[in-house]
């Protein structure tokens, strides 16, 4: 979960809707995916802090960022590599005090014109800030991984989500260098909520004995054109995320189809063989 606080208020006409100019943002979490909006935000100029509950979380999320961020300038400052240190310098983020108790205290900790912001891919944002009180400051921001690559965030707005507040965040987005989409305060959004059933599916194809994971993926990736198919983009996101996420699925809507369990997922989850990350999941990984 990330918060974002506001230095310039920008000017509009009586008759426009104002957004606020996010120029701090505060991301809590220091995973994959924290680690990467924190480096997006900070190489556009933004001053970030990243927040966990241990220095060791901090501290790999600094190295993965450094390591991208090399990455980056190596393409980007090719013929100036004194240029490039200079870049990843600049972008490395600071750290804040942590603070066992950050989630519980941060609505009463943070200034009244905060704006909240979850990246969840699969909860109702409106849940998430009923635990605060600040409905209409309180959004959706879910980025894609790797995010320093990937170009989408969808902007998801609840009920309770002011004007204001929404098309701050549609303009975060656009600073990031990011493409946003508006989304509705749906399971999923957007992108998982085709991609995830779609990803079960697949599964279910195999457990059905209709197709290999490799015909399967070659399937997809050849007549489809995706980039990976359903099998090697499950293991990449994470089977145990996925799980997470049907289960909470299934347990909204228990007679829907789409939402219904695997044994062959549950098996693997249950083995600890989560993809990519464990080094087995539908695939074995070096």
């Amino acid at each position: 979960m990330a918060f974002f606080t506001h230095q310039i208020r920008r000017g509009f006409s009586s008759s426009a809707v104002r957004s606020l100019v996010i120029k701090h943002v505060t991301i809590i979490g220091g995973g994959q995916m924290g680690a990467g909006i924190a480096q997006v935000a900070a190489s556009t100029g933004h001053t970030v802090a990243l927040v966990d509950t241990s220095d060791d979380i901090l501290k790999k999320s600094i190295k993965a960022i450094e390591g991208s961020l090399k990455r980056v300038a190596k393409k980007k400052f090719a013929d100036k590599p004194e240029a490039g240190e200079e870049f990843i310098q600049k972008a490395i983020v600071e750290n804040l005090k942590i603070k066992q108790d950050l989630f519980g205290r941060l609505d009463k900790l943070a200034p009244a014109h905060t704006i909240f912001a979850s990246n969840t891919s699969s909860l109702r944002i409106s849940e998430i800030a009923s635990s605060t009180n600040r409905l209409d400051r309180f959004g959706g921001l879910h980025f894609f991984n790797p995010v320093p690559m990937m170009k989408l965030v969808e902007v998801v707005g609840t009920s309770s989500t002011s004007q204001e507040t929404f098309d701050s965040l549609l303009n975060f987005g656009k600073v990031l260098g990011k493409t946003p989409v508006s989304c509705k305060d749906t399971p999923g959004f957007i992108v998982n909520r085709l991609l995830v059933p779609y990803n079960m599916e697949a599964i279910r194809l195999h457990e059905r004995g209709h197709g290999s994971k490799e015909d399967i993926d070659i399937a997809m990736k050849l007549g489809a054109g995706y980039p990976m198919g359903p099998f090697e983009l499950a293991d990449y996101v994470g089977l145990d995320v996925i799980k997470f996420i049907m289960d909470g699925w299934n347990a909204l809507e228990p007679d829907n189809p789409l939402f219904a369990q695997s044994e062959l997922l549950n098996k693997l989850v249950a083995e600890g063989k989560y993809g990519r990350k464990t080094g087995e999941g539908f695939y074995k990984y070096k």
